[in-house]
């Protein structure tokens, strides 16, 4: 009981964090309504259309994600349903894992639920639609079960598995709990491994992923070997349709170059806290002027188990994905999941800092939600290198709207572009991607779209393309050519010359006709 504090009961108390829950989805909801898709989304939503176990970029997890654009095709809303819910499930989850580990008073509960909320992944995993968003329910909700089968409760190892396998049909990335949980069991209960739960939860985990096992093995192993040759640095070869093109990502090579790389990935994490590093970074200055001592403090609060569970779950992603840097790039969002559990012991750092922490989380919303509706409005006033959100969302709804008033086939050189175009223009159920033009994706392998055989084409069609000039496509010819510029605030224009100094794309529709 916290009468101190103003909270009578436990009913109260969460009564007070389910108003903080409903108030961030509310927040996640307007800003859903608001973003309009993003490119790699309506990729996703495309698969959201043709249900598989698997498809050639993730496992099937974030296909079932998009499911409402079923009931509103081309509603960034409707189909950002699932992602809105996921996100809330998260949050609550997160309450309950948090008190378990011994954030009883509601203060320091809040406070760390507020720390996973505004984060820039925080705000993204809700609202944005990735692999991400279900791989961060699935971990929160394995951190929970594993934790309660730490406290005793060992049976629930098995449910812990489920949401293993659950992450991994998410994300590949969700492997990376096995050694977190290894290590919280031998720092925890190393009297665990002597029974049989753990290694049936394994068994769980490994049943509940298996369709995506077989369905890689099926297709040549098709989503593992793109993942691992994405996640090192490693050739990956073309899709068994005959589209060319190997995916290779350098790594850095010298000393110099893997210090960079690993600086670079370091600030980046700490970039992702936004304003609240700023409090962070301060708090152990402060609080040794103050002689506070949070390590005593943490102590005292987190239960004796779940302490390991969390130090672990929050250094090895990171730690891993470190020693990843050094040798390959690593994409910002890899290790984000270690957020999560950091997230408590940072609550517990913060705890004398809080005026301070929840000023840093209303700036970061408030910036996050200015960028949002930047990206719908273009109204701010940001240099090229920070409109990345604008270019991903804007100009393509006209551009869906032209293309589908063109009376031949149409088909894109990129990924991306077809994807954009299938979401605005459900009805161009033909469109797919050219094969060989750029790197190969779901859509040549005649799943979500129809297979393209370029050998079977014997009638003029058109290309959307960002090339300047028409690709070369074998016994085509290149006719027609029309030039559309979409600049930041301002209608798609098709004009000889931009109409802005640095338009945010330039599309080329070329007309291709058979030669002879």
């Amino acid at each position: 009981m916290e009468t101190t504090r103003g909270i009578d009961t436990p009913r109260q108390a969460w009564g007070l964090l389910l108003a903080l829950i409903a108030a961030m989805t509310a927040w996640r909801l307007s800003i859903a309504a608001v973003l309009p898709v993003t490119q790699d989304e309506a990729y996703y939503f495309d698969w959201a259309r043709s249900l598989a176990w698997g498809y050639f970029d993730h496992p099937p997890g974030v296909a079932l994600l998009g499911i409402g654009t079923w009931l509103a095709p081309a509603s960034a809303l409707a189909a950002r349903a699932g992602t809105l819910i996921a996100g809330a499930l998260t949050l609550l989850v997160l309450a309950r894992f948090f008190r378990n580990c011994g954030l009883t008073a509601t203060r320091d509960l809040a406070l760390a639920l507020v720390l996973v909320f505004a984060t820039v992944p925080g705000f993204a995993g809700g609202v944005i639609t990735t692999p991400d968003t279900l791989l961060g329910l699935a971990w929160a909700l394995a951190l929970h079960e594993s934790e309660r089968a730490l406290a005793g409760e060992r049976r629930r190892w098995i449910t812990a598995g489920a949401a293993v396998g659950l992450g991994l049909l998410g994300k590949y990335t969700m492997v990376l709990i096995g050694p977190v949980l290894l290590l919280a069991i031998i720092f925890s209960d190393p009297r665990a491994l002597r029974t049989r739960w753990p290694y049936v939860g394994g068994l769980v985990a490994l049943l509940v992923f298996a369709p995506n096992i077989l369905w890689n093995q099926h297709n040549e192993w098709l989503t593992m070997r793109f993942q691992f040759g994405h996640g090192f640095s490693t050739e990956v070869g073309a899709l068994p349709v005959g589209a060319p093109g190997a995916i290779a990502h350098v790594g850095p090579q010298s000393t110099g170059e893997r210090l960079g790389s690993l600086s670079g990935y370091l600030g980046t994490q700490l970039a992702f806290w936004g304003l609240i590093a700023i409090p962070l970074l301060l708090a152990p200055l402060i609080n040794r002027a103050r002689r506070n001592k949070p390590s005593q403090e943490m102590a005292g609060t987190l239960v004796r188990h779940a302490t390991p569970l969390l130090w672990a779950a929050t250094l090895f992603p990171l730690g891993f994905f470190a020693l990843v840097a050094t040798g390959s790039e690593v994409e910002p969002n890899w290790p984000a999941v270690y957020l999560i559990s950091a997230a408590p012991l940072a609550a517990l750092l913060l705890r004398n800092l809080r005026p301070w922490v929840i000023a840093a989380a209303l700036g970061n919303l408030l910036l996050l939600s200015l960028y949002a509706v930047h990206a719908a409005t273009a109204a701010l006033p940001l240099g090229d290198s920070q409109n990345r959100v604008l270019r991903e969302t804007h100009g393509f709804r006209e551009l869906a709207e032209t293309v589908g008033r063109l009376e031949e086939p149409v088909y894109a050189d990129r990924y991306q572009t077809t994807a954009m175009l299938r979401f605005y223009a459900p009805g161009l159920d033909t469109t797919t991607q050219w094969p060989g033009l750029t790197r190969p994706s779901e859509y040549l392998r005649g799943q979500i779209a129809p297979r393209l055989n370029p050998e079977s084409v014997d009638s003029p069609f058109w290309l959307v393309s960002g090339f300047g000039a028409p690709p070369a496509i074998a016994d085509f010819r290149s006719g027609t050519h029309r030039r559309l510029f979409d600049c930041a605030g301002q209608p798609l224009s098709e004009a000889a010359e931009a109409p802005c100094l640095r338009p945010l794309h330039t599309w080329n529709l070329y007309r291709y006709h058979p030669e002879g």
